[in-house]
């Protein structure tokens, strides 16, 4: 298969001098040459095929070939730099006879010698990294070879893990959530039961129990309450004692009429018959 060719670098503008031989070992000058009145003016182009590059000079309208200039290293001799400017280069031109010869080229503008440069650094460091990447290639075929097939008879197991989704700062799981705006999750109740608060008097409620079966003493008298502080304590009510006992009360029991129930009737603090306090 041929290779194909692949223009690097064009310049529509470049100068050709006639130069004298070199003068010694020190390189070539521009300012020897006659900068003011070039030999030939015409196009320049960098043409690379396959591993090969070259320099053509061609007419601008054209497109005739002037003159051509095979690079085979660079630096090198086939483009030199001159040693007083860096617009200017000196190269050597071959023809099909094998025949050679040094010309001066310059530029008009220094970007444009900068290009050429540019472009003559990028071939060989291509064919450099070609020439690494062919000798690895070598080296590996010739190596010994891994086998890293599935022998007979030979499985391999892969666990997969479950994945969550994070959205935002909260983490869902592939777990569906119960429907509704309950969470399904109860608090259980507090320790201890529920406990009420005390009256905002600051008095404790008192307690008192169920009065023995008989007669029923009378409340306090007026007297008493107004020595006790207001305060009337449920306990200190004389319910009686029993026959059997031997005392009797100074005061004769009232009978319970109309109610069964011996606390009497319930249904207000002011009653008149039951001579309760008020509190």
């Amino acid at each position: 298969m041929a290779d194909y060719e692949s223009v690097l670098c064009v310049k529509n503008n470049v100068h050709v001098y006639r130069i004298p031989p070199r003068p010694s070992n020190r390189g070539y000058r521009a300012s020897d040459w006659k900068l003011d009145a070039p030999d030939w003016d015409g196009r320049l182009r960098v043409v690379a095929k396959g591993k090969e590059l070259f320099i053509k000079l061609e007419d601008k309208t054209s497109g005739e070939l002037f003159a051509q200039c095979p690079v085979d290293n660079h630096p090198g001799l086939a483009v030199e730099s001159v040693t007083d400017s860096s617009r200017y280069f000196v190269i050597r031109i071959k023809d099909e006879s094998g025949r050679s010869a040094f010309i001066g080229i310059g530029f008009d503008d220094r970007s444009d010698s900068f290009d050429l440069n540019v472009a003559l650094q990028d071939h060989f460091k291509w064919l450099k990294k070609e020439e690494e990447a062919q000798v690895t290639t070598k080296e590996f075929n010739t190596g010994p070879k891994l086998d890293l097939g599935f022998k007979e008879g030979q499985t391999i197991t892969i666990n997969v893990a479950k994945t969550k989704k994070y959205v935002g700062s909260e983490t869902t799981s592939s777990k569906p959530r119960p429907k509704g705006g309950n969470s399904g999750v109860f608090l259980p109740p507090p320790p201890g039961g529920v406990k009420l608060p005390p009256p905002s008097g600051g008095v404790l409620p008192q307690t008192f129990s169920a009065p023995p079966s008989g007669n029923v003493s009378q409340p306090p008298s007026q007297s008493q309450v107004n020595n006790s502080g207001g305060h009337v304590d449920l306990l200190d009510f004389d319910f009686g004692e029993s026959p059997s006992s031997g005392s009797v009360n100074s005061a004769p029991a009232k009978p319970v009429q109309g109610n069964s129930d011996p606390w009497g009737d319930f249904t207000g603090a002011g009653s008149s018959d039951n001579n309760w306090v008020e509190f």
